[in-house]
């Protein structure tokens, strides 16, 4: 279990300044200290720790103006790299800065996380010449948009909202939007009032719906993460209702709850997946869906 928190106490700041050094500084012979700087005291810190309290991932926000943003030392232990708790940083800082009123945020990187920061929405300002420089880095700025809202492939995801709207037209009929993507997890929401029933709670098929749609997203998007393409479809699907919902619904699905083989699609075979998502009242889980998916390769008719 992991979440994200704002470091406060002695021993939190320690663990939090102890990553920043090893990640960042020790690797080029750096002393402990030089992980600092003087915007950490106006800066605001995220940090990402497990059940035992231990820094998984860091970062810093502090602003160069009122419109500008800077997000700097971001940093993830090297044995926890590649489990989406840089995306969980790099968007618990964002949704800060857009609440503080930034019109936009900007980044330097090294080569090595720049193609982390480029699928985070993130565009060149300035190209460094890491030729001769290996060590130089590029400046990335981010314009604050509707789009961008979504930390992870933004541009994948208004693609996808915009094919659900045009190809299955009763997801814009029940309001459903794409509410988040990490590329761990994949979070969608509905408008309670265009699926209300006449107890004032929402439809259970929209509930259906809803949890369906949200595991055939992130299938979709697992598929272009793999450079895979096949079209996606329902094959079986299973729903447990636990308690009315009264509230603005939400949807979650988790990459680590798929199960099956994408590789036969490079066979040109079919591919059968296993997702699984859960739908929510503000915290609480009200209804859990499992569903059984079959990826249609492109090579093969619809029935193999």
């Amino acid at each position: 279990m992991y979440q994200v928190i704002e470091p406060t106490t002695a021993e939190q700041l320690e663990r939090y300044y102890q990553l920043r050094w090893r990640v960042l500084r020790q690797p080029f012979q750096r002393p402990r200290g030089s992980e600092q700087d003087e915007y950490d005291q106006v800066g605001v810190h995220r940090m990402v720790v497990n059940n035992a309290g231990e820094a998984i991932a860091v970062g810093r926000l502090h602003f160069n103006s009122p419109e500008e943003a800077q997000i700097r030392f971001m940093a993830a232990a090297p044995e926890y790299r590649g489990q989406g708790h840089g995306v969980a940083i790099l968007d618990e800082l964002e949704q800060l800065a857009r609440r503080e009123g930034a019109r936009h945020v900007v980044i330097n990187s090294r080569d090595n996380t720049l193609g982390f920061y480029l699928k985070c929405g993130y565009e060149h300002k300035e190209q460094a010449d890491t030729v001769k420089n290996p060590s130089a880095e590029h400046q990335l700025r981010k314009t604050f948009n509707d789009i961008n809202r979504i930390i992870y492939r933004p541009d994948w995801c208004h693609e996808l909202q915009q094919t659900w709207h045009h190809d299955i037209p009763i997801s814009e009929t029940m309001g459903i939007q794409i509410r988040q993507y990490s590329g761990r997890e994949f979070e969608t929401q509905a408008i309670l009032s265009r699926n209300i029933n006449v107890h004032g709670t929402m439809f259970a098929g929209s509930i259906y719906s809803l949890a369906t749609l949200t595991c055939w997203g992130l299938l979709h998007l697992q598929l272009r993460e793999r450079n895979l393409s096949g079209a996606v479809v329902l094959a079986d699907g299973s729903i447990h209702y636990h308690k009315p919902l009264t509230r603005e619904p939400r949807a979650v699905a988790h990459v680590a709850n798929m199960v099956g083989d994408l590789s036969a699609l490079t066979d040109g075979r079919n591919a059968r997946m296993t997702l699984k998502s859960q739908v929510f009242d503000g915290h609480k889980a009200v209804a859990e869906f499992s569903g059984q998916f079959v990826v249609l390769a492109e090579s093969v008719s619809n029935s193999d």
